[in-house]
């Protein structure tokens, strides 16, 4: 009978997701930056020895590039139509959000990554692609034309695809139902473009050192934090998580400079963290889950040459592993088939989006541009979104099931169905509140319909320190632990008093239990909304934003 009604439920959400019709033109880049227009006949579009094909399936309308001579940098594909008028739009990013999501007017400068909704007249429409594709695709909707690029780039350069056949991506055009909010809709058409989240098994909390320790921690600082918090746990079967922070594998000078990790890389850690396995014996005496993280493609001091990513080395002096290379993903099983044997249930993997592209997302939407330089990846026949999703099938075969995973500076749309959890802004801050109303509230307004439709979305930290006003971190703890979505605290021991330990106590026993997903009211108003739906009641926040 379940079966039976996954199937109504799935019915239901693709009746107004229609499959979208063939684009009016097609146009490539190839590798010498020449722009090649295709010529149509029926649902192809080709010129010379390349060839887009365009085939509608059950999901959507499947495009499909085929060039076993050429190296193609990008695919473009144009609808001609006009834009409807008074229209306001929201699109998403690649990876984190760094408080730029919002709704706004026409602009046909404006990159989309994935997808866009459009609320026009009372209705919502929208297009995008299915999660997991083989290409990074971005919407541009300017007065008279709908524009989708592919990039399918290997590094800077074209990708050599010999004779395969590249699918790059499903299309989907969405329209809202009567009735349907920007909000619920935006939801809806999430799940439709990921059809198979993976999601926690329960409701995930706990407590992250990053902003209260930012590097400085030890095994008795976290073994020590988490005693100190064992009175306030739920009596629930749902245990917290305390997730050791970067810092355990760091190398230390003695001028206090470091190396992200040391001679062994991170699955050997430091003498402030000298019996790991011991360490996540005594987080689970105290009534937590042992976690820790990572950054998988930072390279050690003398790490051989073959492992190492190609280019920017005269721009970033640091070193990136390649993930194609055979050695680096066995250095990745290595490390979890360690973190498996220490005991540890949680892993924060971290970095691979800039240490591969050499670029924050933020950046990669200002000037339109993944990756910038002359170079390469070791396994020249993947497009980069095959390489992302390779490394991301490694780390997740790699931890296996007993091991959940959360992606930080992690491509979104090729991390749902493979992550339970995903970071979806930049930092918050433990040294001033700026940054957790700028990052933290403006991406869990604008991502929160992400929500259990591809993966479960951490918003970042609530930091207690002494650095910021508790009546500032009070409302950040409340948003977050009645929003439904996964709470993470970094509490600063030598703050937290009765006060502060009994709002600790309230917030994770409100975490640990499932709850409706928060919603934003005035989200279509402003990037860091006051207004709020929260176990089902309307609550209202002032923020102190000096951008308010």
């Amino acid at each position: 009978m379940k079966n039976i009604l996954s199937v109504f439920a799935m019915a239901a959400l693709l009746a107004s997701c229609s499959m979208s019709g063939l684009p009016d033109s097609v146009e490539i880049i190839d590798d010498q930056n020449r722009t090649i227009v295709l010529e149509r006949s029926g649902s192809t579009f080709a010129s010379d020895n390349l060839e887009v094909n365009f085939t509608r399936t059950r999901d959507g309308l499947a495009a499909t590039l085929h060039s076993p001579s050429a190296k193609v940098k990008y695919v473009r594909a144009t609808w001609n139509e006009p834009a409807r008028e008074g229209s306001l739009y929201l699109g998403d990013q690649w990876e984190r959000g760094y408080g730029d999501l919002r709704w706004e007017k026409l602009d046909p400068s404006r990159i989309m990554p994935w997808y866009y909704i459009e609320s026009a007249g009372g209705k919502v429409y929208g297009r995008g692609v299915m999660t997991g594709c083989s290409s990074f695709c971005a919407w541009k909707v300017s007065g008279s034309a709908v524009e989708l690029t592919f990039d399918v780039r290997n590094g800077s350069r074209g990708v050599d695809l010999g004779d395969r056949k590249l699918e790059m991506a499903v299309i989907l055009d969405f329209e809202g139902v009567p009735g349907e909010n920007e909000y619920a809709a935006l939801h809806r058409f999430c799940k439709v473009m990921c059809p198979n989240p993976r999601l926690p098994k329960s409701p995930v909390y706990g407590v992250n050192d990053w902003y209260f320790a930012y590097g400085h921690n030890s095994s008795e600082l976290i073994a020590s934090t988490a005693a100190m918090l064992t009175p306030i746990l739920p009596d629930s079967e749902n245990r917290p998580f305390f997730l050791i922070d970067d810092g355990w594998a760091r190398k230390w000078y003695d001028d206090g400079d470091y190396d992200y990790c040391g001679p062994g890389g991170f699955h050997t850690s430091n003498d402030r963290f000298p019996d790991m396995k011991a360490l996540a014996g005594r987080l689970r005496d105290a009534g937590f889950r042992p976690g820790l993280w990572m950054r998988p493609l930072s390279a050690w001091m003398g790490a051989p040459e073959e492992m190492l990513l190609a280019g920017y080395e005269e721009e970033l002096p640091d070193r990136y592993f390649d993930p194609t290379v055979e050695s680096v993903r066995e250095y990745i099983r290595k490390c979890f088939a360690t973190y498996r044997e220490w005991g540890y249930e949680m892993v924060k993997h971290d970095f691979t989006t800039f240490d591969m592209f050499r670029r924050w997302g933020h950046s990669m939407i200002e000037d339109g541009d993944m990756t910038k330089g002359d170079w390469q990846f070791h396994d020249t026949k993947k497009t980069n979104a095959e390489v992302v999703l390779q490394l991301y099938r490694d780390i997740r075969d790699a931890a296996g099931d007993g091991i959940s995973l959360i992606g930080c500076n992690t491509i979104s749309h090729l991390g749902a169905g493979i992550f339970e959890i995903q970071r979806i802004g930049d930092d918050t801050s433990g040294r001033e509140w700026f940054p957790t109303v700028h990052n933290g509230v403006n991406c869990i307004a604008f991502r929160a319909a992400q929500h259990d439709a591809f993966y479960a979305i951490d918003a970042d930290c609530v930091a207690i320190t002494k650095k910021v006003e508790w009546r500032l971190s009070q409302r950040w703890l409340q948003l977050v632990a009645e929003s439904g979505t996964p709470l993470f605290v970094s509490p600063q021991p030598e703050v937290l008093g009765p006060e502060q330990m009994e709002a600790l106590k309230k917030s994770f026993e409100t975490a640990s239990k499932p709850q409706v997903t928060c919603e934003p009211l005035d989200w279509m108003e402003t990037r860091h909304p006051a207004r709020w739906t929260l176990l089902g009641r309307e609550v209202s926040f002032d923020w102190e934003h000096p951008e308010e």
